[in-house]
């Protein structure tokens, strides 16, 4: 066997087995790894001359060496080539590089404005910081002069300064009121509330008071801990008759320290409502317009709270109520009162027990262009009428039904639902009265509410009074179909001399008292 030799390609074993005679298979060879053609053909070479060749093995490694050369030459000369400088690319190069330099020192300027946004912001508000502390110090100064009888008329003008300052600090920011608030403005200020020796802070620090607990319940809830309601109570009460810029200041006050659920049964059993009241009554014709709006909006908070309602009953605010419907600009913030007194039995008892009680409120039904009066009246009404006995048939005697009917075609929906429970309690009424004049259970016409029955009827005359309801009955829808349609046409701005069609003519002839909702 002969093996030739080795490199650092592969290797090529030539086995070469013994010639015998009874051997019929020839010479073969076994390749252990793989390489380059070029190599392939040199081991080839190699192994069939075992060297002898050495002239042939020049000329194949000269030819590997040409092939690698031009190879080699090829790509110096594209290294050289991509050496070269290229003009455009570099000119591209250079605009691109300076518009990033651009951007970039957009984004520095950038940040370097926010940064100095920031700095500013909070110098600004390290500024107010102080300005509220400083406020607050001479606050708390002033009322400890004014406990000691030190005040003179230097600290009585810081003392009016530092409340109108706090007055102005908290009328409009939110932030503000609270760092007030947690420094300790609202314990001097209440302090300044009794203090009759100057006026004006007086009336500064209830408006400063008033604007802190703005959108703040927690201020709120601080002020009336700290005593503030019944000082305005004194302050009201004295024996000299207050200026009547501070009465307002009062009442602006309990208007706000209201809307918080907690402080309800505190100012409830002050006595502020009497306060309230008689502002609202404007018995000295002294109060603003202003003033007594805020009185009225203050008994509606108060008056959510059903255990204030008692308080509110202890004065004649119920009659005054009832006879003021009718001014538009406050009507329904009175039926507003009036649906929260309502739903308290001494309540319900107290309105039915005014004069003309019914009447009024049967006439706000017909107020077509104010719905929310009329939803809160059917409110009122409804209560009444599902209550007692007695207020229904008060109602049948102020002439209610007409004004349902309508409501029930031409009300919102909450009205006309509302509408529809009240005439289902009249109509129970009515068929028990049927019920007691006849003896019987027949059958019921269609109830009509205002008529009373008579024992001892015999059955041609209940047949005709039946049939005089039920025309009754008739031309009431006929009336209140015309009034719809009177008002579409206006709405719409048609001519005043529109006809209905013949569709709606008879439309309205043929309606009988079963399309309505009861």
């Amino acid at each position: 066997m002969a093996k030739c030799h080795r490199n650092n390609i592969g290797s090529l074993i030539l086995d070469r087995a013994p010639t015998t005679s009874s051997s019929t298979s020839g010479n073969h060879f076994r390749l252990w790894s793989t390489f380059s053609r070029s190599a392939f053909r040199r081991k080839i070479v190699d192994a069939v001359s075992c060297g002898g060749s050495s002239r042939y093995r020049h000329e194949l490694r000269e030819e590997d060496d040409e092939k690698s050369y031009v190879t080699v030459s090829e790509k110096s000369a594209v290294a050289q080539r991509a050496a070269k400088p290229n003009t455009i690319g570099a000119a591209l190069n250079g605009v691109a590089f300076e518009e990033k330099a651009k951007k970039s020192e957009k984004l520095c300027d950038l940040l370097n404005l926010a940064e100095v946004e920031a700095d500013v912001e909070t110098k600004n508000k390290e500024e107010a910081l102080e300005q509220l502390k400083r406020v607050v110090r001479e606050l708390q100064a002033a009322a400890a002069a004014a406990r000691g009888d030190e005040l003179d008329g230097g600290d009585c003008r810081k003392k009016l300064a530092a409340a109108s300052e706090v007055r102005l600090l908290a009328k409009e920011d939110s932030e503000a009121r609270v760092t007030l608030a947690m420094l300790g403005a609202i314990p001097p200020l209440v302090s300044m509330i009794d203090d009759s020796r100057i006026a004006d802070a007086q009336i500064a620090s209830l408006y400063a008071l008033l604007n802190l607990g703005i959108g703040n319940d927690a201020n709120k809830a601080a002020i009336v801990k700290a005593g503030a309601v019944h000082k305005m109570l004194k302050l009201i009460e004295s024996p000299n008759t207050p200026d009547q810029a501070i009465a307002e200041a009062v009442v602006a006050n309990f208007l706000g320290l209201s809307a918080l659920d907690s402080n309800k049964p505190i100012i409830g059993s002050s006595g502020a409502i009497t306060f309230l009241v008689k502002t609202l009554q404007n018995l000295d014709e002294r109060s603003s317009s202003q003033a007594r709006e805020d009185a009225l909006r203050a008994l509606y908070n108060l008056s959510i709270y059903q255990p204030n309602v008692s308080f509110i009953l202890e004065t004649d605010v119920i009659a005054f109520l009832l006879s003021t419907l009718g001014d538009m600009e406050v009507s329904e913030r009175i039926l507003a009162v009036l649906s929260n007194i309502v739903a308290a039995p001494e309540g319900r008892k107290a309105i039915g027990s005014v004069c003309d009680a019914f009447p009024v409120l049967v006439d706000v039904l017909n107020w077509t262009d104010s719905p929310g009066c009329q939803e809160k009246a059917t409110y009122i009404l409804m209560l009444m009428a599902h209550k007692g006995y007695g207020d229904r048939q008060a109602m049948i005697e102020a002439g209610i039904e007409s004004s349902l009917l309508e409501l029930t075609l031409l009300g919102s929906a909450l009205a006309q639902k509302r509408a529809s429970r009240i005439l289902e309690c009249l109509r129970v009424d009515k068929g028990k009265q049927v019920l007691d004049s006849t003896g019987s259970c027949g059958a019921l016409s269609a109830p009509i509410y205002g008529t009373r029955g008579n024992n001892g009827l015999d059955h041609e005359e209940s047949d005709s009074m039946m049939s005089e309801e039920r025309k009754a009955v008739k031309q009431l829808v006929q009336q209140s179909l015309q009034s719809n349609m009177k008002r579409i046409v206006k709405r719409a701005n048609l001519p005043q001399d529109f006809v209905p069609s013949e569709h709606f003519k008879s439309l309205s002839v043929s309606s009988t008292s079963k399309s309505l909702p009861f």
